[in-house]
């Protein structure tokens, strides 16, 4: 019998719409919870003079979109910092004193990696999305701890959200954080950008240097830059790739090997045609 391969349907749904009926509370740094503690006084958990400091001009512009804009869409390559800024920056909009946003829901596209199969996932919700949301894990444990981190995700102020699951959900009071979103259709990212609610901020990240998905064309970052890059109250940043490298100083070097090969297997391509 063929190995069962995992799908996002194998999600409980009565579990995911029970979660978001919890309710939130426009206290000055908190939010309640089903959790056993009933309230979660988040000022103890994320610091107050967490400081987000812009390496480059990208990030900069990065920083402002997202401040002053219900959703920003970014672009850019491995290393430009787009993950870590943005999750720094719903992290401190969280925290805020009289903050509307009271959770953080982290969406991304379950689109694996070109050979690579995890098969089918057993367990809650949380366990079976969890490994597609390890670069937002790790970004956060980065930026305030893994204690910090482990007592959001449980008190879900922090909640994964399936992509799935997102037709007929409003989200309120909220900042939603999209990765991956070149691996998402068109038809999926107008469902996604129709889920924002009221109080509520959205960031698309994504990088068109990683389109996994069959469809190229259909890929919704790539599309999107182009729809709303003149549109009221969404931001378009594309992160420029002349920008410092905010990482390890060999992946500029890494990417840049890279290109030279793909070249190379186009210019031969186009050679035999």
């Amino acid at each position: 019998m063929a190995k069962k391969r995992y799908h996002e349907e194998e999600i409980d749904l009565k579990e995911i719409m029970n979660q978001n009926k919890k309710p939130i509370t426009n206290g000055n740094n908190g939010a309640y919870t089903n959790g056993n503690n009933g309230y979660t006084d988040i000022s103890k958990l994320i610091p107050k003079d967490l400081k987000i400091v812009a390496k480059n001009e990208s990030q900069k512009k990065l920083i402002q979109s997202i401040r002053n804009n219900e959703i920003t869409i970014v672009a850019g390559i491995a290393g430009t910092g787009k993950t870590y800024i943005a999750i720094s920056q719903a992290l401190a909009l969280l925290r805020k004193e009289n903050s509307p946003y009271k959770k953080i829901y982290l969406v991304k596209s379950v689109t694996e990696l070109e050979g690579e199969s995890i098969g089918y996932l057993k367990g809650t919700l949380i366990e079976k999305i969890s490994p597609f949301m390890w670069s937002f894990f790790i970004n956060i444990e980065k930026i305030i701890g893994e204690y910090a981190l482990t007592n959001l995700l449980e008190k879900e102020i922090i909640r994964p959200f399936p992509l799935t699951y997102m037709r007929g959900v409003t989200l309120d009071n909220c900042i939603i954080l999209c990765d991956e979103l070149q691996n998402v259709s068109m038809l999926n990212s107008q469902t996604l950008m129709t889920r924002i609610g009221s109080n509520a901020k959205m960031i698309l990240l994504g990088d068109i240097n990683q389109i996994d998905i069959k469809e190229k064309n259909n890929s919704s970052l790539i599309n999107l830059l182009d729809m709303f890059n003149d549109t009221k109250n969404v931001g378009v940043v594309v992160m420029d790739e002349n920008d410092e490298n905010v990482r390890n100083p060999i992946i500029s070097k890494i990417i840049e090997k890279y290109k030279e090969f793909y070249k190379r297997k186009e210019d031969i391509e186009y050679a035999r045609r």
